[in-house]
């Protein structure tokens, strides 16, 4: 099924200008991995993804990962699911739960159908031990100059509970990549939040391991622009789809 995209296109606009315009008031770092508007029919997916962001590099303090292991599959040949559980270490506490996960991508156009590929991704979050829910809904937009892809994710997330005071963030997630090869893609990659504003390079690659059967991998270093980002934060992604 497809949408007009005149019909659509207000809707989307929307989402932008509320992404850019809502007020900030919620914490926690945006890097992450940059979402691409496809789904791959049939595909089944195991997902690892960390995040280690680092605020004294010398000292070693204020040390904070995020780990995401997913399970996930394509329901229909537009639409992608994934299940997540995220553990959390820091420099004070030992590794544990954190939180659970669901995740849908709807891919809304062909590639190359029009001006920009588009798609929306939805997501809902659960902390675990505690009345903390967060919903997201992001905006995913692509574009292909020749070997280059220029990729946007603007998003909008809620967070309520009662263990929590009600809020609303938006984030901003840029990547320009160049298609050098399968196994090889340099990438730069521009992170925005409330607490997050950074650059940095990433690389992106995959390997194939037979018919439908695929190992991706990403790996990216994003270095702070403000003195509320961590001064760098890397991020890594494996993938194993089949």
């Amino acid at each position: 099924m497809r949408l007009n995209f005149r019909r659509l296109a207000p809707v989307l606009t929307g989402i932008c200008l509320a992404a850019c315009s809502a007020q900030l008031t919620a914490d926690g770092t945006a890097v992450d991995k940059v979402y691409h508007p496809y789904v791959e029919p049939l595909e089944w997916e195991l997902e690892w993804r960390m995040i280690h962001e680092n605020e004294n590099p010398i000292s070693g303090e204020s040390r904070r990962q995020l780990h995401r292991v997913g399970f996930g599959r394509a329901v229909s040949e537009f639409v992608f699911a994934e299940f997540y559980l995220i553990g959390e270490q820091s420099a004070e506490n030992d590794f544990e739960l954190e939180a659970y996960e669901f995740e849908i991508l709807w891919q809304m156009s062909e590639q190359g159908e029009y001006l920009l590929d588009y798609g929306l991704l939805f997501e809902l979050e659960k902390e675990d031990g505690v009345d903390v829910w967060e919903y997201s809904t992001a905006l995913l937009l692509e574009k292909e100059f020749g070997r280059y892809s220029a990729t946007a994710n603007i998003g909008l997330q809620y967070e309520w509970g009662d263990d929590i005071v009600d809020e609303l963030e938006s984030s901003l997630a840029l990547q320009v990549r160049y298609r050098q090869s399968p196994r090889f893609e340099p990438a730069l990659e521009l992170y925005m939040g409330q607490d997050t504003l950074g650059i940095g390079p990433a690389f992106l690659g995959a390997e194939r391991l037979g018919i439908m059967k695929a190992l991706r991998w990403q790996l990216g270093v994003i270095f702070g622009l403000d003195s509320d980002t961590s001064d760098y934060t890397l991020r890594a992604v494996l993938e194993y789809e089949f």
